[in-house]
């Protein structure tokens, strides 16, 4: 590669990586935007076989535009992987192949090359052709089937688990695990990233619960929402706290927050909840949200405030550590003190000729590689 490495004066953890972007909607691009936050050139192929990504992930990367349904568009990419170091797609087993990308056909010419193919049921089994999103890989984990509210329709966190928890997370981290490796053995590697299979290992100190005090059934145990100490509570403003009070000092000291003063029960005893529950919910009831947050400041009793998206963006804690944090723009995390914190940014900007004038091709090579005019365009989200 000739690509630039990091200078002595800032370090960027992932300077002089470039990595192809395939992969459309959430689970890839989010963790190819990680991968840029890192200091990865991230360059994402547009046009010809969909949209780009969510908006919101487009930060750090270079857009081009190539028609890989067509032979010219096809090479151009090829030309690209040969002086790469990771590509990242999410088409449903065998498509990478018929269109001559695939692992195999890319490693003959760049055997340093890291793929990663981002699914929800992964490369492999009787579900892997089958179409999903985030709420059927979490389903098929056990994920959902665990959550609650008890004796109800089972509640899910928006697309977080399997999407990003499950997908991007585990691709990123597979990433770089590979890149470490290669590092030693000079070779890349193929990464076989499926949603469900990151949800079942997030699953795996709750599988090991299941069916036990601790989680007896959905929505029902100590950090399931049946836990009186574990859980939220309205408050007399129509607003929410979070309860977490698992230990006894902080189960104590949310006892004699909320005031009173007979002795504090064995908490963890099942036999106690019904009780306690009725009486908190009867305590929090009396006063604000925000009027209960400024009481148990500083009380180690583990409450906080439920907030909004729109709360949370404006919360003292969170602008704190991320004063340029916005909804148009997501959180750079983890913060790290011996890598630059420089955000990347954004460029929207049509890159193709650009890129592939500097990977050799000539103009009208070019010209016959891009997709038709109008595909670069980004994802509406959302869509209504």
């Amino acid at each position: 590669m000739n690509r630039p490495s990091a200078s002595a004066g800032g370090s960027v953890g992932l300077q002089g990586v470039r990595v192809l972007d395939l992969s459309r909607l959430a689970p890839g691009p989010y963790c190819t935007m990680l991968l840029a936050d890192m200091g990865a050139e991230v360059i994402v192929v547009g046009g010809g076989v969909g949209s780009l990504p969510i908006p919101v992930f487009l930060r750090g990367k270079k857009l081009i535009s190539l028609d890989l349904k067509c032979d010219e568009g096809r090479r151009a990419f090829r030309r690209l992987a040969e002086d790469s170091d990771v590509v990242v797609e999410g088409y449903r087993p065998g498509v990478a192949a018929r269109l001559g990308i695939d692992y195999d056909t890319l490693k003959a010419i760049n055997p340093r090359l890291i793929y990663c193919s981002l699914t929800g049921y992964g490369q492999t089994g009787p579900l892997s052709q089958e179409a999903g999103h985030d709420i059927n890989y979490a389903a098929l984990s056990g994920a959902l089937g665990a959550f609650g509210p008890v004796d109800n329709v089972p509640a899910f966190p928006l697309n977080l688990l399997a999407d990003f928890a499950g997908g991007s997370l585990f691709a990123t981290n597979g990433i770089l695990c590979a890149l470490y490796e290669r590092e030693r053995t000079g070779m890349g590697q193929y990464i076989d990233a499926a949603m469900v299979d990151g949800c079942l290992s997030l699953m795996a100190m709750h599988f090991a619960d299941w069916g036990k005090p601790v989680l007896a059934a959905r929505g029902d145990g100590l950090v399931a929402g049946t836990a009186p100490y574990y859980r939220c509570y309205l408050c007399a403003d129509g607003k929410f706290v979070a309860t977490g009070a698992l230990e006894r000092r902080f189960f104590e000291n949310l006892w004699a927050g909320l005031g009173y003063d007979d002795p504090p029960p064995p908490h963890l005893d099942r036999s106690t909840w019904a009780a306690m529950t009725m009486r908190f919910k009867e305590t929090f009831g009396l006063r604000t949200r925000d009027d209960w947050v400024a009481h148990f400041a500083g009380k180690d009793a583990c409450v906080a405030p439920v907030l909004d998206p729109d709360e949370a963006l404006a919360h003292s804690q969170n602008r704190g550590r991320h004063p340029a944090f916005g909804k148009d723009d997501a959180v750079k995390a983890p913060i790290m003190r011996a890598t630059s914190g420089h955000t990347p940014d954004w460029d929207m900007t049509d890159r193709t000729e650009e890129m592939l004038s500097a990977a050799g091709l000539c103009l009208e090579e070019i010209e016959k590689a891009k997709a038709p005019a109008g595909n670069i365009s980004g994802l509406a989200w959302p869509p209504l």
